[in-house]
């Protein structure tokens, strides 16, 4: 995939939402699902992201409780109760489902082929197979993208050039964070980068909270000299710990997002979550100015075509 098209879908591009024709415009106020791989109470940095979504929205003329509502659901952290969470949301008949990362969109899309579903972060959406082409995306889900698959061979030029007398570098990484096909293109070209910078790399798998205790073990027994964090939204939610460990072995380390250096980390190379996040309330808000979704279920409801422009 070009890269230009990765640019075109991410942030700037505004949803265009044909329907069919329908008299009726909304009458009642939108319910907008919120799913979170995140944490519901302490410091989380993708309920934060998420929370700028009610933000966007707001500066847009949204205030809840008054002319919108929202259903949050967090994953706190563990990967796999996203798809429990999705279906709730669907039995609930919410008119929209936000979701934070691919992590969250694809069990959300699983989970229902009729509630528009509008993605935040997404990594590669055609290779995660979200959707069928960034020119005709079909089905329904859109959103942006956060260009993690092709950030990757940046990410490990900066930290040569940080720490330029470091060649053993630790990769942790979430192996199912998204499909096999984009996790072994990630794999694929940060091999290719390591190759060319003389690096030599040692991936150390982390798929839950439990599983993270021992990879930060393991990769203190490494004696890596840097660290390079994949893009993972359950990594994401663990940058804490993440940023404590590595500045106990000393261990510059490299994040995919600006909150591993806000809380602490060397160095970061990525988008902007909080901003893109703001920007995706454009998507939610053409939605809920449509005629009406939730009056328009069954075979009407499935008439709905989805583009992007």
């Amino acid at each position: 995939m070009r890269r230009r098209d990765f640019i075109n879908f991410a942030g700037v591009a505004v949803a265009s939402w044909p329907v069919a024709v329908w008299a009726a415009q909304a009458t009642e106020i939108p319910r907008v699902g919120l799913l979170c791989p995140g944490r519901s109470e302490g410091p989380d940095a993708s309920r934060a992201s998420l929370n700028s979504v009610v933000t966007g929205l707001s500066e847009l003329g949204y205030k809840e409780g008054h002319n919108i509502t929202f259903d949050r659901e967090f994953g706190e952290g563990i990967p796999d109760r996203l798809r429990e969470l999705a279906s709730e949301l669907v039995k609930r008949q919410v008119d929209v489902i936000v979701a934070f990362s691919t992590t969250a969109a694809r069990p959300a899309k699983q989970a229902t082929s009729v509630i528009p579903i509008v993605g935040i972060a997404m990594a590669d959406p055609v290779a995660d197979d979200l959707v069928a082409s960034l020119g005709r995306p079909g089905g329904n889900v859109t959103g942006t993208t956060f260009l993690g698959p092709e950030l990757l061979t940046k990410r490990l030029q900066l930290l040569s050039e940080v720490a330029p007398q470091h060649s053993r570098v630790a990769v942790l990484w979430h192996p199912h964070a998204y499909s096999d096909r984009t996790m072994a293109g990630m794999v694929k070209q940060a091999e290719g980068a390591a190759q060319t910078l003389g690096m030599q790399l040692q991936f150390v798998p982390a798929n839950n909270p439990d599983e993270l205790v021992a990879a930060l073990s393991t990769i203190a027994k490494l004696r890596a000299d840097a660290l390079c964090i994949f893009p993972s939204a359950f990594l994401f939610t663990e940058y804490g710990r993440i940023v404590s460990m590595a500045a106990d072995q000393k261990l510059p380390t490299i994040y995919a997002a600006r909150e591993g250096v806000e809380l602490g980390g060397l160095i970061s190379y990525g988008t902007n979550l909080p901003e893109l996040s703001r920007q995706t309330a454009l998507y939610v808000a053409q939605i809920s100015r449509a005629p009406s979704l939730r009056n328009c279920r069954s075979s009407n409801r499935q008439s709905l075509s989805w583009s992007l422009i």
